[in-house]
């Protein structure tokens, strides 16, 4: 009888301390559980932070080649309006290095964009039409007086984007283009300004 209840008493014992052991066991496993689902969650959140940031990035490189490549067939286009219109030799020859000069820009955007699968405005936007047309209704001196407002409006706006554009595009290549064709847009301007202050 004394064997019994001691051999009973031992299997309880044994029975207790295994139940013990599994129950430090699952809360290991609840412990592994957990750091394993706030690692997943925090490599989660880095991919898509990562994500956002390359699809904002893409966004900037984009909306900076659209505006480039409009600003870009705006100058040459007034620029082969004004080599027509244009009276005073200086504006004349202006314009021609406008087409020239943007006509080159233009092409090597083109190369860059398309090698990226980008696509490019065909056109001009309503702003840069609008302009256009009302050069296309002036004349004489007063065309290239206007002509010459233009192209100061326009390098400014220029100079500023490829400022931006060599500080803060992803892409390397349009980041190269626009360190490249910034001193270019300055140069134009500085002179725009000169023929404008001639001219009034």
């Amino acid at each position: 009888m004394k064997k019994v209840i001691y051999t009973t008493a031992i299997i309880g014992a044994s029975l207790m301390f295994q139940s013990c052991g599994n129950s430090s066991g699952n809360a290991t496993d609840t412990s592994d559980t957990s750091k394993m689902a706030a690692d997943s969650t925090a490599a989660n959140e880095a991919a898509l932070s990562a994500d956002t940031a390359n699809m904002e990035g893409l966004i900037a490189d984009t909306t900076f080649a659209s505006k480039a490549a409009i600003g870009g067939m705006a100058e040459v286009e007034l620029g082969k309006l004004a080599l027509n219109k244009a009276t005073d030799a200086k504006v004349k020859d202006f314009a021609s290095m406008m087409v020239n000069d943007h006509g080159k820009a233009n092409e090597e955007l083109k190369a860059i964009t398309k090698s990226k699968n980008m696509m490019l405005p065909t056109g001009l936007d309503q702003e840069h039409q609008a302009v256009m047309e009302e050069l296309k209704s002036k004349s004489g001196a007063d065309f290239d007086k206007a002509y010459a407002k233009a192209m100061v409006d326009g390098h400014q706006k220029t100079l500023a984007l490829m400022q931006q554009g060599s500080m803060g595009l992803k892409d390397a290549e349009l980041k190269g283009f626009a360190a490249k064709t910034a001193p270019v847009v300055k140069h134009h301007l500085d002179m725009i300004n000169t023929i404008e202050a001639e001219l009034k």
